[in-house]
């Protein structure tokens, strides 16, 4: 599948986001204010300005609304969920060309909450994914003490595991040292 640049950084920052619930990480990864500032930060979100209790309050509503996306029953149910969201954020596109990018776009609207900028760029490039028809990409990490998010990009849609260094490498580790125990007995 080709993904642009901005829509894989988008669904990056999705992903990412999700994987700060407690539910992806067994601990809230936005606990505060300072947490969240430098979430924006890591992600390099423009038109940041300051942040407070409420705006935490609201990302984490829009984090669960991505989260919901993921597990959406269908392509339908997906696609209600995001209407429902580009629609409360106000998308607005525009073309722009700040901090020395390319021409890109932006779906949110000039003095947008951080909220409703993640639920704009973060829905559309969700969109795309349903648009293309591309809904099964979005997944959860087949580890079963793993529940973290990710938009597997594989060529054949064959990636199962969030990180395939730590979550596959520990299953299939696991299941090689199973086998030796059963060929032992």
């Amino acid at each position: 599948m080709l993904v642009n640049h901005d829509t894989r950084y988008a669904l990056d920052c999705v992903v990412d986001l999700i994987n700060t619930s407690p539910e992806s990480e067994g601990r809230e990864g936005l606990h505060d204010v300072a947490a969240l500032r430098a979430f924006v930060e890591e992600h390099r979100v423009s038109e940041v300005g300051r942040l407070g209790e409420s705006d935490l309050a609201a990302v984490r509503r829009v984090r669960e609304q991505f989260a919901q996306v993921f597990c959406a029953p269908s392509v339908q149910a997906a696609a209600t969920l995001l209407n429902a969201m580009v629609a409360e954020a106000g998308t607005t596109p525009r073309l722009t060309d700040h901090d020395g990018h390319d021409w890109h776009v932006h779906y949110f609207a000039p003095g947008a909450s951080l909220s409703d900028h993640l639920a704009a760029d973060g829905g559309m490039a969700l969109t795309f994914l349903v648009v293309a028809g591309e809904c099964e990409r979005l997944r959860r990490c087949d580890a079963p003490d793993c529940r973290r998010a990710f938009v597997d990009l594989s060529r054949n849609r064959s990636r199962r595991y969030c990180d395939s260094r730590t979550c596959g490498n520990r299953l299939h580790v696991a299941a090689y040292r199973a086998r030796r125990r059963e060929a032992g007995r």
